[in-house]
């Protein structure tokens, strides 16, 4: 059983969409971080950058103690080794897999965050910083978009953790001031990923947990 203390944002459903796609069993434990509860000490027993998601695997694969993960990069990772799905195993296709989800670990998530922030969030619009997100996640978007003119997914013609760790930062494109008809193959890939049984379950969980404002 693995334990996934989420909140419905696009690094909280990175973890659930895998846990879905692997039909592995799981309790989900709710982190409202809108009310600060990613700060309270038994959560950051599990994840010390009070940061979420974060899981706790209940039967790990050396048979030891529950083992606990925070990063959603490292737990995709784990959960793809744990299970033998979703990641490569030959050198140069576990390559390929795992520099497109540092790509998105270092690049896109980071730099979409900003954009949501300065767009969205920020009690002060600074036009120098919107334009600086707004357009770099432009940047980023045509990197994915070349990248996925030859080939059905990020890492080849396999669906894995790289898509996984990529498409909830593309769910939101409207709120980065990205038109996604502006990047054909993208918008391509987009489609595929939201048409999967497993990724529609992902979402439907987060609605119920955190109802869409109307």
């Amino acid at each position: 059983m693995i334990d996934l203390h989420y909140w419905t944002t696009p690094n909280g459903h990175k973890v659930s969409i895998f846990l879905e796609e692997a039909g592995l069993p799981y309790k989900i434990f709710p982190v409202n971080i809108g009310a600060n509860e990613q700060f309270e000490a038994d959560f950051l027993k599990i994840s010390p950058n009070n940061k979420i998601p974060a899981i706790v695997d209940h039967e790990p694969a050396d048979g030891g103690e529950p083992l606990s993960l925070f990063e959603s990069g490292a737990i995709l990772l784990y959960l793809a080794e744990k299970t033998g799905r979703f990641i490569a195993t030959d050198l140069r296709g576990r390559e390929e897999t795992l520099q497109w989800l540092f790509w998105q670990m270092g690049g896109l998530g980071p730099m979409a965050g900003q954009n949501h922030h300065f767009n969205r969030f920020a009690k002060e619009k600074i036009p120098y910083a919107i334009k600086r997100y707004v357009d770099e996640t432009a940047r980023l978007y045509g990197v994915l978009n070349e990248r996925l003119a030859d080939r059905s997914f990020v890492a080849g013609e396999d669906y894995g953790i790289a898509d996984m760790a990529i498409y909830p930062w593309i769910v939101p494109h409207t709120f980065q001031e990205q038109n996604l008809d502006d990047f054909p193959h993208l918008k391509r890939w987009f489609e595929t990923v939201a048409n999967r049984d497993a990724v529609k379950r992902a979402y439907a969980l987060a609605d119920k947990i955190n109802p869409p404002k109307p």
